[in-house]
């Protein structure tokens, strides 16, 4: 689905999503729950995974000028299941998660296109700091 998503905001920007997606993110994912510092929560509705936040501690970066920090790497809640409050629990559990050890700045990217996410973001006290900017060569 997010990958999916995304290709539709813009097909340049980011990967196609192929066949089967599924199975390679799923991998994907499955390889950074091996990290200590990633972590993978997902929502469930009636014994049905509806949704999942994807994120970690991020080292200091001199190449984006930032101290360590968390970063919320993906937020995704199947469309039919969106505004009950899923979405929102995901991204305080990860903040939460991101809180206990110790991490005192959370960051995520978010595409351009994304007004209903950007909007949860705003109300979940997340400013905006920096412009992604795309040339095709």
């Amino acid at each position: 689905m997010l990958m999916r998503t995304h290709y539709g905001f813009d097909p340049l920007r980011f990967l196609p999503p192929g066949a089967d997606p599924e199975s390679g993110y799923g991998w994907f994912l499955g390889t950074q729950l091996e990290a200590e510092d990633v972590v993978v929560f997902v929502a469930e509705h009636a014994r049905h995974v509806i949704g999942y936040v994807y994120a970690g501690v991020e080292p200091l970066s001199w190449k984006e000028l930032r101290d360590e920090a968390g970063f919320i790497h993906d937020i995704a809640v199947e469309e039919d299941m969106r505004r009950a409050g899923a979405a929102r629990a995901l991204m305080e559990a990860a903040v939460e998660w991101l809180r206990d050890r110790g991490i005192s700045r959370v960051m995520l990217w978010t595409a351009e296109q994304n007004a209903a996410a950007q909007h949860l973001f705003d109300a979940l006290g997340f400013r905006r700091t920096m412009v992604e900017m795309t040339k095709e060569l």
